[in-house]
């Protein structure tokens, strides 16, 4: 939600639809994911068998989302993997909010304690730019890198000083979703927003509208409070009310996975089934079977895995060898998964890097 590496032209220029080839790449060896609790800093020195002889030893402190958001859990896990490739030389410190109700502040707030540990570089989204620019210049005038991933882009990361951005261009993801649906025959879409007010879901949710308009289809965001998220029952009684008010809307766009079982629940309690099409953000278990089944149009997968392997990867790259990638942004996404490539992404979900 593999692209591994794009050509460096402006995403502008790249046409954001992406496949999967139909070969499973060989998987890099996993380590088994400690849950980190919720609000509290999880500390790894990444012992391995495999230490490296040269390089120095490095300390990355990320910060990310909750420990009860799978697609985070992902990008945790893709960065401990990174992290454990290089052996004793890394020591690596996981922060995350309680919830995504206070997100601004409450990032704001993680963003001095990396700070206060002053570590060898920080790697963070930029969420809320009014809430998080300050800290990141902060940071980086005491000569600590930084690297922001997930959530920013290019742009935000040259206004901060930080060194790149890894992720994907929410907005051109956005579009990839609502050019989808328009190919297919949508005509009114909604964007479900359970984190409103964050730059990457609002872009997400701006570029689906904006595809939609291309296409001459009706579209609206349907913005719920942050409380919602991780509330099914409440995304799913909101999506059913909308679907109810309006008996046109044929294709509902959620901005993560489980958002879409929310939907889907919806979908089918407003017996709506055979006319309105589900795409999302983000992959699951579910997502992939639903699709599978024919139940599920599409997913949008931003590769959280790759997000965070590749983000611990160049941190440490670039703090020990003093390299970097000239891509700048370095995007991991978006890919469609659908009917037609949805068998290798659950192969990759089996061995946990989906």
């Amino acid at each position: 939600m593999v692209v591994p590496q794009l050509v460096r032209n402006s995403p502008a220029k790249r046409g954001p639809l992406f496949k999967v080839s139909a070969a499973v790449s060989a998987v890099v060896a996993v380590v088994a994911l400690g849950g980190c609790s919720s609000g509290k800093v999880d500390t790894a020195t990444a012992g391995s068998s495999t230490d490296n002889a040269g390089g120095k030893n490095v300390s990355i402190v990320m910060i990310g989302g909750t420990s009860s958001d799978a697609f985070f859990s992902s990008i945790k896990r893709g960065a401990e993997d990174a992290a454990k490739a290089y052996g004793s030389k890394v020591q690596f410190t996981f922060l995350g909010p309680q919830n995504y109700n206070n997100l601004g502040p409450d990032v704001a707030k993680l963003e001095e304690t990396a700070l206060s540990q002053n570590p060898s570089i920080v790697v963070s989204p930029n969420w809320v730019e009014e809430s998080q620019n300050d800290g990141f210049k902060r940071i980086v005038a005491k000569g600590i890198p930084v690297i922001l991933y997930n959530s920013g882009g290019s742009s935000a990361a040259a206004n901060v000083g930080a060194l790149t951005y890894i992720g994907t261009d929410e907005y051109l993801s956005g579009k990839t979703g609502g050019e989808t649906f328009t190919k297919n025959g949508g005509k009114n879409l909604v964007c479900v927003n359970t984190v409103p007010g964050a730059a990457n879901t609002e872009a997400r949710c701006k570029g689906m509208k904006d595809a939609a308009d291309a296409a001459g289809a009706k579209s609206s965001v349907l913005s719920l409070p942050s409380a919602t998220f991780g509330n099914p029952s409440a995304v799913t009684q909101a999506i059913k009310a909308q679907l109810l008010q309006d008996s046109s809307i044929d294709g509902i766009l959620t901005i993560g996975a489980a958002d879409a079982d929310s939907a889907a629940a919806a979908i089918e309690s407003a017996n709506a089934t055979d006319k309105v099409k589900l795409g999302t953000f983000g992959l699951s278990t579910s997502t992939l079977d639903r699709i599978k089944a024919g139940k599920q149009d599409f997913a949008l997968d931003l590769q959280p895995y790759l997000q965070g392997f590749l983000t611990v990867s160049s941190a440490y790259q670039y703090v020990a060898y003093g390299l970097l990638a000239p891509s700048n942004p370095n995007l991991t996404g978006p890919l469609v998964i659908d009917s037609t490539n949805v068998d290798v992404a659950i192969e990759g979900a089996k061995v946990g890097v989906r």
